[in-house]
């Protein structure tokens, strides 16, 4: 079977949907990350960035690019599995995959109204080339509360555990 969801994005078809909701007034959010075995912190995170605006648009790091980051083991499930799983979720309007460890262009491109990451960032832990970049184009930077307890780090070590008795 062959996953496939229309809430799954080029760049180019998202700077053509953006600009359609832009010019009819509609603000949209913007969050990305791994995503990488989807839990109840990312859900709880993505229904509050949701609430935000009209719209939210969820931006995934590529294999490539989860493997730079996170090491050779990662991902654990394939940029298409991730990104299909947060499309199956209602709160989530539109998935891009990006391959640069930074969303830089992205950013200028889609122009978000809002961008949010959860509470254990600060404006001094965002990547200084992505803060400027929103900060360019006149996002506001909103940070959610962090749902404590709940990391992906979290999940496999529980994974390895059950799976050693």
């Amino acid at each position: 079977m062959e996953l496939k969801t229309p809430k799954l994005l080029s760049l180019e078809e998202a700077i053509k949907i953006r600009e359609t909701e832009r010019a009819a007034g509609c603000r949209m959010v913007m969050t990305n990350g791994c995503f990488d075995l989807l839990h109840v912190g990312h859900i709880s995170y993505l229904q509050a960035s949701r609430e935000l605006a009209d719209s939210l648009w969820v931006l995934i790091n590529s294999d490539s690019s989860v493997r730079a980051l996170k090491g050779p083991h990662r991902p654990i499930e394939s940029e298409i599995e991730r990104a299909y799983c947060l499309a199956a979720l209602s709160c989530v309007d539109y998935v891009l995959i990006f391959d640069n460890p930074r969303l830089v262009e992205e950013i200028k491109l889609l122009q978000p109204d809002i961008y949010t990451k959860a509470g254990d960032y600060t404006l001094d832990t965002l990547h200084p080339g992505e803060r400027a970049a929103f900060e360019a184009v006149g996002t506001k930077i909103q940070f959610l509360p962090f749902l404590a307890g709940f990391s992906t780090t979290r999940m496999i070590e529980k994974i390895h555990q059950a799976g050693s008795f």
